[in-house]
């Protein structure tokens, strides 16, 4: 590589680093909780166990469970409701609003026992810890212009790992892989612990980078889905009032989706005139029973005046692409080992980046103090100069 073009790549590297490395940094700080999401949160968070059903008993209807939700807050609309088996066996998440425009901060949540239908938590809507974190690593809390300026980071940070690894070779030609000068400078030791960390994490952080832009990238891609795909199934119904209550059954409605979509299950359902469904159906979301098909996501509208089946189509090639990178990001498909590998390449990562800080300084101080030591040996001679001539 000639000179000039390593001097490029150096360039590239520098600056795309500059200009990321701070978010960079609090994304993976604000990361690292978020990988042991459910675990933290059940330590901060007192909730009751769902009750173990005796092997003959019957499931109650979901019907039954969200009644006894809805008594529980009278006067309010379903909004959402959603099942998260892996980690909440038999549990029912209700989310209750005023209607179901109502913003999310009026939301009310309710934790359901599915076997005996009482309410196991009522936590108040409010923010927490892992919620802060939650909201700084996708979007600063600053809504949709926050994800889109993080996905902007994060092609920077794509771009300082592409220079760094162009860098990369034409360096350690003259060295052994993994060599720390210990001899050196602390400033050349850190440059190798620096070069060392970033080409060990190299795969992992292209991984994570890449899918994390990706997924800054879901609220503009519903959006292109509602005015779509969606307004697509629900046309005959466009001219027609939104639906009020009383709806059709919900139990009824899960039993139609999932006799659609053989080999799948319920995860979320979204009721009529929210976001994620139209003015006249349930929107019942359904997933697959493994790690990573759990992301991918087919969507079945049910009628929510009679329950009959209006259309099911599996999610547009953009959304399963940001559904299926989710996995990849947070490294919740492989249980409790793949959270610790995960973290402990998250930590390694904050390294990097912290040591490349440190070496942008470092090398700036290094360069004023050479620059001082150049100027003085010129100072002194020029007087030298003076005093020739003058004799």
């Amino acid at each position: 590589m000639k000179a000039q073009t390593i001097k490029n790549w150096f360039n590239i590297h520098k600056w795309t680093s500059l200009v990321s490395t701070v978010f960079l940094l609090m994304l993976c700080i604000t990361g690292l909780p978020l990988i042991f999401y459910e675990e933290i949160d059940h330590l901060i968070h007192e909730e009751l166990e769902a009750t173990i059903p005796l092997p003959e008993a019957a499931p109650l209807s979901k019907d039954v469970v969200l009644q006894q939700a809805m008594n529980e807050i009278p006067g309010k609309e379903v909004k959402y409701i959603f099942w998260d088996g892996d980690h909440h066996p038999g549990q029912m998440f209700v989310t209750l609003a005023d209607s179901s425009e109502a913003p999310i901060e009026a939301d009310h949540y309710l934790t359901m026992d599915e076997h005996t239908a009482k309410v196991l938590d009522a936590p108040p809507n409010e923010m927490d810890f892992m919620l802060v974190m939650y909201y700084l690593h996708v979007e600063m809390l600053a809504g949709i212009p926050g994800k889109l300026f993080l996905g902007l980071m994060g092609l920077l940070f794509m771009l300082a790992i592409i220079s760094g690894v162009m860098l990369y070779g034409p360096i350690m030609k003259r060295y052994d892989f993994g060599m720390i000068r210990t001899e050196k400078s602390v400033r050349l030791r850190w440059l190798d612990l620096h070069n060392l960390l970033g080409i060990v994490t190299l795969a992992w952080a292209s991984v994570v980078g890449l899918s994390g832009v990706i997924n800054t990238l879901a609220d503009p891609a519903l959006e292109m889905w509602r005015a779509g795909q969606l307004a697509d199934m629900v046309a005959e119904y466009e001219d027609q009032p939104k639906v009020a209550p009383p709806f059709s059954s919900l139990q009824a409605a899960l039993n139609t989706a999932q006799a659609a979509a053989p080999g799948m299950e319920v995860s979320f359902v979204a009721y009529p005139g929210t976001l994620y469904s139209s003015r006249h159906h349930y929107a019942v979301y359904m997933i697959g029973t493994t790690p990573l098909t759990s992301r991918i996501i087919k969507p079945a509208l049910i009628d929510a005046k009679n329950g009959e089946l209006t259309a099911i189509k599996d999610l547009p090639w953009y959304l399963k692409t940001i559904f299926i990178s989710q996995p990849f990001h947070f490294g919740d498909y492989g249980g409790m080992p793949m959270k610790v590998i995960w973290a402990i390449l998250d930590i390694l990562t904050i390294i990097v980046l912290v040591s490349g800080i440190y070496l942008w300084f470092a090398r700036r101080k290094a360069k004023q103090v050479q620059l001082k030591r150049l100027m003085k040996n010129a100072g002194s001679l020029t007087l030298l100069t003076v005093d020739e001539d003058g004799d």
